[in-house]
């Protein structure tokens, strides 16, 4: 690679987020590399060869000096890849990865995993079959670390969502293509940023539902009243309400398990009188013959009329009929969350909050105020389903100071 190209790796540097004092130090990790195996510049540096380079190298560096000749060698390799990449035709590219999508479908479903899953799983392997630009049988494991590279570094995703796609394509590899790649997932590492949750305060929340109306009301006031996420708030069905112990079951939550949680009691009237309203709708599409609401998990094939039953009917049914996507079958699914995420937006605006608030806030809110209430973080823990408490922590830092005693010294005469 002549001295000009190496002049583009360090713009390039620049581009991933590399301060420009560290970006003379990259460049010396490589170029030490590169001398060390009598390679060119423009030579890709092997797997082998850079854990022979770093080994040798920790016996005189300090560990912080190690990770970043590591991580320069994997930049490195990113940017010689990207400028030798061959383009090939869509037709070329096409040929086999719609088998690809098939397969990964086939084995999400016999796996009884989400659709949501799905959806995404088959969104990120769309994107690899772009990024990598080459035939199924091609891919390889330096694939699935430069996209994850690529990830992080040019278009600069969250951890999140770089983990999110690291699991679609382990599957892929694993289940699909069956290929080994563990010793290739060390790509470079989106930075994790921890932000602070959006939370209301009572009387914001107060603001925003006088300006909801009906269904969506009352969607956002079970999502406040017990901490649920929007899309367990519309699968409820009518048997996952407890009037007597003022509960809700939460079935299939995150993590694909099952949890109870608060029923507010002076929301029991308003969800009485909106059954009504459901019922008949039920009992219209019983006279039409219409195919009962799916199932959870595989109580579909195990009791295939229970879907005609009126307990496990939506609490929050579709006005209109859709076709089920994995049994290609017509049958009324719950309410779609953009609109109702369409219509907590307009009553944010509405009510003169400037926060970036979104209905999930709502359920911040509800973990925020318990907190400030006194509610120990443990029965907060359950009722959100967080599997670990550290995750339920992050709402100490945004409730009220006062819960912990302390008065600023700008308070005290």
């Amino acid at each position: 690679m002549p001295d000009s190209i190496m002049k583009d790796f360090a713009e390039f540097l620049k581009t991933a987020d590399i301060p420009s004092k560290r970006v003379s130090h990259y460049i010396r990790w490589v170029c030490r590399a590169l001398d060390v195996f009598d390679l060119a510049h423009g030579e890709l540096i092997s797997r082998k060869k850079a854990e022979i380079y770093l080994k040798d190298l920790a016996k005189a560096v300090e560990d912080w000096q190690l990770r970043q000749a590591g991580e320069a060698i994997k930049l490195y390799n990113f940017f010689v890849r990207k400028n030798t990449l061959k383009t090939k035709s869509n037709a070329e590219i096409e040929a086999g990865w719609y088998e690809v999508e098939q397969e990964i479908i086939k084995n999400i479903r016999l796996r009884h995993m989400s659709y949501r899953t799905e959806q995404a799983y088959v969104g990120w392997i769309k994107r690899f079959k772009k990024f990598v630009n080459k035939e199924k049988d091609l891919v390889d494991g330096v694939d699935l670390q430069e996209f994850l590279t690529h990830l992080a570094v040019e278009k600069k995703v969250a951890s999140s969502t770089q983990n999110q796609a690291l699991n679609a394509l382990v599957f892929l590899f694993r289940h699909v293509i069956k290929k080994e790649i563990t010793p290739y997932i060390e790509a470079v590492r989106a930075k994790e940023r921890r932000r602070l949750p959006v939370v209301f305060t009572k009387e914001e929340v107060i603001a925003v539902f006088s300006h909801l109306n009906g269904v969506h009301q009352l969607i956002a006031k079970i999502v406040y009243g017990g901490g649920l996420r929007l899309n367990e708030a519309l699968r409820l069905r009518v048997k996952d309400i407890d009037e007597k112990r003022q509960t809700l079951t939460i079935r299939e939550g995150k993590g694909g398990k099952d949890r109870v949680t608060i029923l507010p009691q002076k929301l029991i009237p308003e969800l009485k009188k909106h059954l009504e309203g459901v019922k008949k709708l039920y009992e219209r599409d019983r006279k039409a013959g219409i195919p009962g609401v799916k199932l959870p998990g595989a109580l579909n094939r195990k009791y295939p009329n229970a879907g005609k039953e009126w307990g496990w009917f939506w609490i929050f049914p579709s006005p209109k009929l859709s076709v089920d996507p994995e049994e290609t079958i017509i049958r009324r699914h719950h309410l779609n969350p953009t609109g109702v995420q369409r219509a907590f937006k307009h009553a944010v605006k509405a009510a003169g909050i400037m926060k970036n608030a979104s209905i999930h806030s709502l359920r911040h809110s509800f973990a925020t105020h318990l907190i400030e209430e006194g509610y120990d973080i443990r029965t907060v823990q359950q009722l959100l389903g967080h599997k670990n408490v550290q995750t339920t922590m992050i709402y100490t830092h945004v409730a009220k100071k006062n819960i912990l005693g302390v008065v600023s010294p700008l308070d005290k005469d």
